[in-house]
């Protein structure tokens, strides 16, 4: 939301959900420009999930709140959420980690988006749309 927008309800915190069920309501916060609340989702998983994949929500969680800065305009903030987020996914990736794409999310790929984003939010300045921005967190599935 732009700064001075009305406020919307928080998402209730402290759910425990299974990784799928994280990733669908994540998806669909992110597709209804609302990356806060997806934030809060991933944030969720993290704190509640097996301590091996808190980096791997902690990234997504940081991706979202990039994108939560970008939208409002927060350049400097958003960029540098957006790249310290691509840095923690990344780790889920390569042959040795024999994690491409778990719970079927292409890392690289996200990865791609949250630097290309960056660059672009670096550039403008001006807040993005943050629903038409989204990224497709497991590509294929809608939902």
């Amino acid at each position: 939301m732009p700064y001075g927008a009305e406020g919307v309800e928080r998402q209730p915190e402290g759910v425990v959900r299974t990784p799928r069920e994280t990733l669908a309501e994540a998806q669909a916060l992110l597709d209804a420009g609302r990356p806060f609340h997806a934030h809060e989702v991933f944030e969720d998983a993290w704190k509640s999930g097996p301590d091996e994949e808190r980096g791997l929500w902690k990234g997504l969680a940081q991706l979202a709140v990039g994108l939560t800065h970008a939208a409002r305009g927060n350049a400097t903030g958003g960029a540098r959420l957006l790249l310290r987020g691509a840095g923690a996914v990344s780790a889920w990736t390569g042959e040795a980690a024999g994690r491409q794409r778990p719970y079927g999310i292409d890392v690289p790929e996200l990865e791609e988006w949250a630097r290309a984003l960056a660059g672009r939010v670096e550039r403008g300045g001006e807040p993005l749309d943050a629903a038409g921005c989204a990224p497709r967190l497991v590509p294929g599935d809608e939902g």
